[in-house]
């Protein structure tokens, strides 16, 4: 018998009814049909029946603490005021699209929105409201899942566009029971990109009558052309301090004893999930004994952590650099069947608090936060520097890393301890370039000056200056001494600077260089600079072998050059003097016919000695002395080791003899 309040014949018949709409097995009058929903919303819940044995009835608390109302809900306050400000308003969207983590309310906040619309209170009279009686038949009938016209779909197992043409021809019949139809489509990113588009016309214009509620954990999935078309709500994580503060009032109502530290526990391995935290609660209800308290030694076992104390512990050796005691602290881990991955995990979460602790102000006051991680956790930021912490992290997250591939977790797990027992000793490179700072200054900050040969140079003098100098910097002329470089790396790193010449900052290698240059004061002067204090090898060549002298005034310079010379080789040369020197410098090609070229004026010379060597009589008597004998290059110290010219240009060239040699016919 049906109930009195509620007849058969009062029930709105449907316009058509078709067989298998989400999962109808077999084809009915819409009469029976009616009628025998009728009888169903009549009958108790079968989960709220007291079952005959008291272990086959047990319901999990994710199933038995579920809310049935907005007020239930915790950590959604945003989600809960505008839903009541749309009821209230008369303003509800026809298209709702939940997303957030899993065991965050997405689908129990579906069905509040579904009882709140076909609500009818209870006198039968209400309209729709935000806050569902729980007592009206669409009320009872939603909280069942079974009511007619409100139906889920899980679209990870029905993800073809047939089943969304269920939902589309189900959009065009009015309601059975309720007031409005309410699809709810879970984990809707599964759906198709073609159920999608099939989706698409009645989610935009849809029936007065139908509501749509999508829910989902990976809102990027989601195609553009669908989230534009709902209301969106961002379902936030659960802080821990709430979970734990809902979980300790569960256990209340479950008369069971747990320790807060323990509670703790159990809400950060939810991580922000109400569901997942509900499933550890009831496994750790499951392994208490009795009336004996849950203590936080049996949670932390079943969870498989490493004891917090334990993790400080190791977090204090490590840092200290004790390899000892870390390697000690890790076989009690291991002895106590610990996961040394899990352990290493919690030294990374460790280090990430303490760095937070360190950066963020005032989160030592936070509530989220237990009391042995505000207390030592704060230890640790005071005493710690934030290079060293991030150092921590990235070997953390490499090691963790290498243990999930490596054949031997725990050999590998030692192995990082072991590294970072050793890194923590190490100083950081800002340490380092203030020690050199300080323990290594820079002799010498200025380069002596460096002159080139001159007339009143002597061959010893122009002899040791033809090799370089290798304690300090020289353009072109190598590099520096490697002991050199560690004395002005600091200054380089630190930005130590000198000031030059109109007050403007200058590099130490800067100004060493422009303090040895010395303008030049001839021609074969002036192409050794370029030879010495330039990486351009052709024009130094061209200025030796192509080029003729014709007037040098400094800073005037004119030359004429051979066909083999480039044509801007005047410019390459009047650049570089003005880059090294002053912008006077002028250099310009004439017609005159000029001097001789340096290798010219070179070979003559050699000739020259050659000649007047071969006529002394000491050497023609050593030649005839020794038949075949040849008389070799003449080596003259006197003359330029760059060009063989001599150094003293006034002068006329002589040989490199003794004066008592001269030949007489000379005089």
């Amino acid at each position: 018998m049906s109930d009195p309040e509620s007849p058969a014949d009062d029930l709105p018949l449907p316009e058509s009814g078709g067989p298998g709409l989400f999962g109808d097995a077999e084809e009915s009058s819409p009469l029976v049909q009616a009628v025998t929903e009728d009888i169903v919303s009549t009958r108790p819940d079968a989960s709220d029946v007291a079952p005959a044995s008291g272990d086959a009835g047990y319901r999990v608390l994710a199933r038995k603490y579920r809310p049935v109302n907005l007020e239930e809900l915790i950590g959604q306050d945003a989600l809960v005021r505008t839903l009541r400000n749309a009821f209230a308003t008369g303003r509800v969207a026809h298209a709702f699209m939940l997303t957030g983590v899993r065991g965050v309310g997405k689908t129990t906040t579906a069905r509040i929105i579904a009882r709140g619309l076909n609500c009818t209170g209870p006198d039968g009279k209400g309209g729709a409201t935000a806050d569902p009686c729980g007592v009206c038949s669409n009320c009872v009938a939603i909280l069942a899942d079974r009511h007619p016209d409100v139906l889920e779909m899980d679209a990870a197992s029905r993800t073809g566009v047939d089943d969304v043409r269920e939902i589309i021809e189900a959009c065009h019949f009015r309601p059975i029971q309720g007031r409005m139809k309410v699809f709810i489509v879970d984990e809707v990113h599964m759906l198709s990109r073609n159920a999608f588009n099939a989706l698409l016309k009645t989610l935009e214009e849809p029936p007065s009558q139908v509501t749509f509620i999508f829910a989902t954990t990976e809102l990027r999935k989601v195609p553009v052309t669908v989230l534009s078309r709902c209301q969106r709500f961002d379902l936030r994580r659960i802080a821990q301090s709430e979970l734990a503060t809902f979980f300790s009032g569960i256990a209340e109502r479950e008369h069971v004893a747990i320790e807060p530290e323990a509670l703790k526990l159990i809400a950060r391995a939810a991580d922000g999930s109400v569901r997942d935290g509900l499933s550890l609660l009831d496994q750790a209800i499951a392994q208490g004994s009795g009336d004996a308290i849950i203590s936080t030694a049996l949670v932390t076992g079943m969870l498989g952590l490493s004891d917090r104390g334990v993790v400080f512990d190791l977090f204090d050796t490590v840092m200290r650099g004790d390899i000892t005691a870390a390697i000690a602290l890790s076989d009690a881990i291991y002895d106590r069947g610990g996961d040394l991955g899990l352990m290493l995990r919690d030294l990374a979460e460790l280090t990430h608090t303490v760095t937070r602790l360190k950066t963020v102000q005032n989160l030592q006051d936070a509530l989220d936060l237990p009391e042995s991680e505000r207390t030592r956790g704060a230890a640790f930021a005071s005493s710690l520097s934030i290079s060293a912490l991030s150092r921590m992290w990235q070997m953390l997250l490499k090691g963790i890393g290498e243990i999930d591939d490596a054949p031997l977790r725990r050999e590998a797990a030692e192995m990082v301890l072991v590294r970072l027992c050793y890194a923590s000793n190490l100083p950081s490179p800002a340490d380092i370039l203030k020690r050199l700072d300080q323990d290594g200054p820079v002799r010498q900050t200025t380069a002596p000056k460096e002159t080139f040969p001159s007339v009143s140079a002597t061959p010893a003098s122009i002899e040791a200056r033809g090799q370089p100098d290798q304690n300090r910097f020289r353009s072109g002329a190598g590099e520096p001494a490697p002991s050199d470089v560690v004395e002005r790396l600091p200054q380089a790193v630190n930005g130590d600077w000198r000031s030059g010449a109109g007050g403007e900052p200058v590099p130490v290698q800067a100004t060493a260089e422009i303090s040895a240059e010395k303008e030049p004061k001839s021609w074969r002067e002036l192409v050794a600079f370029v030879k010495d204090n330039s990486r351009e090898a052709t024009l130094h060549g061209h200025l030796r072998y192509s080029t003729h002298l014709v007037t040098f005034a400094p800073p005037l310079v004119e030359v004429r050059t051979d066909g083999e010379a480039p044509g801007d080789l005047t410019k390459r040369l009047q650049a570089l003097l003005r880059s090294r020197f002053s912008a006077d410098w002028i250099v310009r090609e004439v017609d005159a016919p000029g001097e001789p070229t340096l290798a010219e004026q070179s070979a003559d010379i050699i000739q020259l000695h050659k000649r007047r060597s071969a006529n002394h009589p000491l050497v023609k008597a050593i030649l005839t002395a020794f038949p075949g004998a040849e008389l070799g290059d003449v080596k003259d110290h006197s003359f330029d080791d760059h060009y063989g010219l001599p150094i003293e240009v006034s002068e006329p060239p002589v040989a490199g003899l003794d004066d008592d040699m001269t030949d007489p016919e000379d005089e």
